[in-house]
């Protein structure tokens, strides 16, 4: 009996011992996208602990809104996904620069997990440096998830670049962190109604 327990708690600290660096090391380097089982990105690129603004419910007057709609203020960088008359759940976001911000309301057409980046025409103009496809992994410009709206050539999607949450840098597109845009993802569905304001 006790030849067991010795040998039950040696393999106990053979486990111990050879998996617990693994695990340091992949929560230190980088943050694994639970269904796919790909690398979202480093941490301090848009992993766990990348947003500046806390994912938080919060107190919001959503009569106005179905469950399940979105409401961005491009002025607060804030997006909110209405659960009820009295509540929704906020994100920090990135917007677009002056002269790219935007307002309506549209549809939420396709969703998208690794999505590859065309960039439109227009762009690539005034950035000719730019590919023209990326396909999709940790280093794509969309991230880990994106959610299109409508016809229109925007996008709510993933970021590794953290910093850039609450600022106004992009070219129109929503930027989130990509564990804030998976759980966005996850909750909202096609057909999903984005109204978004200026103010």
């Amino acid at each position: 009996m006790r030849s067991a327990v010795m040998l039950s708690l040696a393999l106990t600290a053979g486990v111990l011992f050879f998996s617990a660096p693994a695990t340091a090391q992949l929560f230190r380097y980088e943050m694994i996208d639970r269904e796919t089982g790909r690398s979202i990105g480093p941490i301090g690129r848009g992993g766990l602990f990348g947003s500046p603004v806390r994912r938080t419910t919060v107190s919001f007057d959503g009569r106005r809104y179905s469950p399940g709609s979105i409401v961005i203020n491009t002025a607060e960088r804030r997006l909110y996904l209405v659960l009820d008359e009295r509540r929704a759940l906020q994100y920090g976001i990135g917007v677009g620069r002056d002269g790219f911000r935007w307002s309506g309301t549209h549809k939420v057409s396709a969703k998208r997990e690794w999505p590859g980046w065309t960039p439109p025409p227009q762009m690539r103009k005034r950035q000719p440096g730019l590919p023209a496809y990326m396909p999709g992994g940790p280093d794509n410009p969309l991230g880990a998830r994106a959610i299109y709206l409508g016809s229109t050539l925007y996008r709510i999607h993933g970021s590794n670049e953290p910093e850039t949450i609450g600022q106004a840098v992009s070219s129109g597109c929503f930027r989130m962190t990509n564990d804030d845009v998976i759980d966005l993802y996850d909750r909202v569905r096609v057909g999903a109604t984005v109204h978004v304001y200026l103010k």
